[in-house]
């Protein structure tokens, strides 16, 4: 399910281009609002006003040299109405470029917002599969990339290509009704050469852009993915290694700029010999009219104006091929990720789950993340509505695959899941997880406060609720402790607060969106004996009269669950009680017995310890601050 990037994407095509610019289309005419419709027309319109203007400016200084370019003593009158048209006339192109510019900027933002928003909305109802096999770092440089070659491609293709194009055309026909073939000819084929060679060159050079994306994007991730892990890094002494496989990337960047720069010096020359050779064709032809007596000083100004003014934003086609070129694959990467298939998707009839009690049925449920691997192999269970429910087994057996199925990250490939009688793939996403507040073995918070991370259960809940909802899993009392309160920032993940704190946190965020089931996956498995207690009776306390399925490793923590469920190898071997299943005397019992053997040696081993480390700290505390002389 990879997909491509900025960087590799085989878009070189026209044809992939002009699929870009189809899936481009829609946002720049939006469906349903004929306000940003009637901007786009408003906008060309000025476009086509400015170009007509601008080419009409030379006419103007031409009869103003005409006038001026005669004997002294036959001047009669200074041309002041030609002289102030040609002011105004300059005045009126650029009036209208802004004017452009002012009425198309509400439909290039709403192009740019509308393709940021559905790409994040599509992105978050992508499989979880889809997000844990791409790199985050290099996603958001795709969203990023994207947007810009938007905003860039319709600056610069509206605004900077299509009046090129169309003064380029005015030009030659002014030219040739004007004047001669010759005069329409040399501009055409110098402009035509221009175009070709800056096509040419840059599609020869744009590997080394791609480079630079390429180099640009692994630095960018390896930089997020190192400091996501900063501890990690920390705790093994890596920061040299991590600050040298980082500067390899930008050595590799460094190395493609450097050819990138290089290149495009010998194309601007390029581009200025074939503009150079143009100019002096065309204006070797004016010189000879003018000695011949056909045409005027002034005719020979126009037509030096005139490709001037043609030959300055052709100054910027290579910058702005070369760009479009980027802003194309860009935009592609990013549409591409539009592209991408929902794995789990609502059926067209689906419904809204219903929810009275609350039971959750497990019926012959097979399921696997590779269709060569099943993870879950016919698990059949019912939870009744307002019990608790444990699951246990062996690291592998498939625990945490059950929430996951249950909160239809993935759907089973056999078998169905069923809440209150319903079928979950039969009933909405969003109502389905609307009913389940989880718990997770490592509770991540977002980097703000404690309040926002507790409202997050529910976004229009009022501060009393959340206050109520921190009571409840015991953590109004800490928060109150702390000098900023609910106002306190928890950190990248939530890292400011300690495990237990982190998981008070989570469960309040769970009960403050009331949810009819309560899922708790290994939420306890991470922590120290004593804060495990603590959260196990915060668990019980919220999981009365809801419908409770905990996913446990310790099993100490489930022994008071109405039925366990032992999974091994993704099948169901035991189930039965905690006493039933330790008259069994089969796998859960092997497992109980190994938990308390480890326990044992734990509490052993720490009663060992205690004396020799009373005897060390009585000791460190005679140790003089400075050893003795000699």
């Amino acid at each position: 399910m990879s997909l491509p990037s900025a960087n590799d994407v085989g878009g070189e095509t026209p044809s992939a281009h002009l699929g870009t610019l189809r899936a481009l289309l829609p946002y720049l005419w939006p469906r349903g609002r004929p306000g940003l419709k009637l901007r786009v027309v408003i906008a060309l319109g000025c476009l086509a006003a400015a170009k007509v203007t601008t080419v009409y400016v030379p006419f103007l200084y031409k009869a103003a040299v005409d006038a001026l370019t005669v004997d002294s003593a036959a001047i009669v009158a200074i041309p002041i109405f030609v002289i102030v048209g040609y002011g105004v006339a300059r005045v009126t192109a650029q009036a209208f470029g802004e004017l452009r510019d002012a009425v198309f900027a509400r439909v290039g933002q709403h192009a740019l917002r509308a393709v940021a928003l559905n790409t994040f909305h599509h992105l978050h109802r992508l499989s979880l599969r889809f997000h844990l096999e791409r790199q985050t770092g290099g996603l958001s440089r795709s969203i990023e990339r994207g947007t810009r070659g938007i905003d860039f491609l319709l600056r610069f293709t509206l605004f900077n290509v299509l009046p090129t194009l169309l003064e380029i055309g005015l030009v030659c026909g002014i030219l040739l009704y004007r004047y001669d073939f010759w005069f329409a000819a040399i501009t055409f084929l110098s402009v035509g050469g221009y175009i070709t060679f800056t096509a040419l060159f840059t599609e020869w050079r744009i590997k080394y852009r791609r480079e630079m994306n390429r180099s640009e994007s692994e630095a960018n991730t390896m930089a997020i993915d190192s400091l996501l892990n900063f501890e990690t890094v920390k705790y093994f002494g890596n920061e040299a290694h991590e600050e040298e496989r980082f500067d390899r990337s930008l050595e590799r960047y460094q190395k493609a700029a450097v050819k990138s720069q290089i290149t495009l010096s010998g194309m601007n020359i390029g581009q200025g010999l074939v503009i150079a050779s143009g100019l002096i064709g065309v204006m070797l032809l004016a010189a000879i009219g003018v000695r011949d007596g056909t045409m005027t000083i002034g005719d020979f100004v126009l037509v030096n104006t005139l490709l001037i003014q043609l030959y300055l934003p052709l100054g910027f086609l290579g910058f702005v091929y070369r760009e479009i070129k980027q802003a194309l694959v860009d935009m592609e990467a990013m549409f591409s990720l539009l592209a991408v298939e929902k794995e789990v998707e609502d059926r067209p009839a689906a419904r809204v789950l219903g929810v009275a009690r609350g039971e959750i049925t497990f019926d012959r449920v097979c399921f696997g993340y590779e269709t060569d691997r099943e993870v879950i192999r016919d698990v059949s269970f019912t939870v009744p509505a307002g019990r608790t429910f444990a699951i246990v087994g062996p690291s592998g057996a498939g625990k945490s695959t059950i929430s996951r199925l249950l909160f239809r990250f993935y759907d089973v490939t056999e078998g169905a899941i069923r809440i209150d009688g319903q079928d979950i793939r039969d009933i909405s996403q969003e109502s389905c997880r609307s009913v389940i507040g989880i718990v997770p073995q490592d509770a991540v918070l977002f980097n703000d406060t404690i309040e926002y991370n507790i409202r997050y259960g529910r976004p229009d809940a009022t501060d009393a609720d959340v206050k109520e909802a921190a009571r409840m899993a015991h953590v109004h009392d800490f928060v109150s402790g702390l000098p900023r309160r609910y106002q306190t920032v928890v950190g990248e993940r939530g890292l400011k607060l300690s495990g237990g704190e982190k998981q008070r946190v989570a469960i309040a965020r769970t009960i403050l969106k009331k949810p009819t089931i309560l899922l708790f996956d290994e939420a306890t498995s991470a922590l120290d004996s004593r804060t495990e207690k603590e959260i196990q009776d915060s668990i019980r306390e919220v999981s009365a009269d809801r419908t409770a399925l905990i996913i446990a490793h310790r099993l100490s923590t489930i022994v008071d669950a109405d039925e366990i469920l032992v999974l091994d190898a993704g099948r169901v071997v035991e189930r039965g009680s905690h006493g039933a299943l330790m008259a069994r005397d089969g796998l859960y019992a092997a497992m109980w017995r190994r938990q308390q053997q480890a326990a044992e040696y734990r509490e052993r081993l720490a009663e060992a310890l205690g004396p020799l480390e009373h005897d060390l700290e009585s000791r460190s505390s005679t140790v003089p601050v400075s050893p003795p002389a000699g």
